[in-house]
């Protein structure tokens, strides 16, 4: 099932493919236009392509590898030199216990396994969400919620710890408190380096707090992601809105790998994978199921846009204060 969002001018059609097809049909949605000076000239094609996967993760951690390294592939195939994969990519446990029991140090085996997948397609994967047995695992008996960034050669360049754990009873909704097997990570990556741009790395519930993103565009972030897993009722709610205020906020490219559907009788996620450019329109959107999105991310058109909105210089911390301390 394809969807497609395109604006006019240099963007590459985004599109959703399912694993396997190779020519698509085009469904085709009008985005907004940007401000006529802020058209940029360079070619589409010179542009770093990025992948957004969206998945539907179980307890079964083999099948969700096998799920996640074909879209990987397809990214790989369609040239992308980054995948982003949505929170919990390795799994999707029943219950706390279950988790734990699933949970892998980073120098697992299922780590290896990515390894092993980035440097066969000579891609940067950004693994939205591992649970992690951290170093305290003997002494704690909980995991973390870990970013992990790989580049083009397996090797993990960085890793974040989601800060912000969810916590929450909305009706409608199943309860969700994550701090029943999950440690709140101590502090905030420094933007990343990638051949997309400088990446900021956060998680799901994270997008809530907009500090940590005005933080770590401060700190030169280009690109912010959101690998998530949202639910029924706030995903429709919130979801998109969230996701578009922070890339506006930040005058950041927005990348939010979901995660969609079923994963067994207790728990679903609303999907809607996308990215969001720096003037806050979604110009790539996965619709129902497992899938992928693409993009092409324009540093010079983010230049430029904070050229002509320079919002960052106009901040009056002498009123409401500095964002804390700096990330380096």
């Amino acid at each position: 099932r394809l969807g497609f969002i395109i604006r006019p001018c240099h963007q590459l059609l985004p599109l959703l493919l399912c694993p396997g097809l190779r020519i698509p049909r085009l469904s085709v949605l009008c985005a907004q236009h940007r401000p006529r000076a802020m058209a940029i000239s360079s070619s589409s094609w010179e542009l770093p392509l990025v992948a957004v996967c969206q998945v539907t993760s179980t307890p079964d951690k083999e099948q969700n590898f096998k799920t996640c390294a074909e879209l990987v592939r397809e990214a790989a195939r369609l040239g992308a030199c980054l995948a982003f994969l949505p929170e919990a990519f390795d799994f999707i446990a029943r219950d706390p216990a279950e988790t734990l029991h699933l949970s892998e140090p980073l120098g697992g085996k299922l780590l290896g396994e990515y390894t092993e997948l980035a440097r066969e397609c000579g891609l940067w994967l950004s693994l939205g969400g591992f649970h992690e047995r951290g170093q305290d695992w003997e002494q704690t008996q909980k995991i973390y919620n870990c970013h992990v960034l790989l580049n083009s050669k397996g090797s993990v360049v960085a890793t974040y710890r989601k800060t912000h754990l969810c916590d929450v009873d909305i009706p409608g909704q199943a309860p969700m408190h994550e701090s029943n097997s999950t440690i709140p990570g101590p502090s905030l990556e420094p933007p990343v380096s990638t051949p997309a741009g400088k990446i900021g790395l956060a998680i799901c519930y994270d997008m809530r707090f907009p500090e940590l993103s005005l933080a770590l565009a401060q700190a030169g972030a280009e690109i912010l992601t959101y690998p998530s897993a949202f639910g029924f009722v706030t995903g429709p709610a919130h979801w998109e809105v969230l996701l578009r205020a922070r890339a506006i906020e930040t005058q950041c490219y927005v990348v939010a790998a979901a995660q969609c559907g079923h994963h067994h009788e207790k728990r679903a996620s609303y999907g809607h994978s996308m990215v969001v450019d720096p003037w806050g329109t979604v110009v790539a959107r996965c619709s129902e199921g497992p899938g992928l999105c693409l993009a092409r991310v324009d540093l010079n058109y983010l230049r430029q846009l904070r050229q002509h909105l320079p919002v960052f210089q106009h901040r009056r911390p002498d009123l409401y204060g500095s964002l804390g301390q700096p990330l380096y």
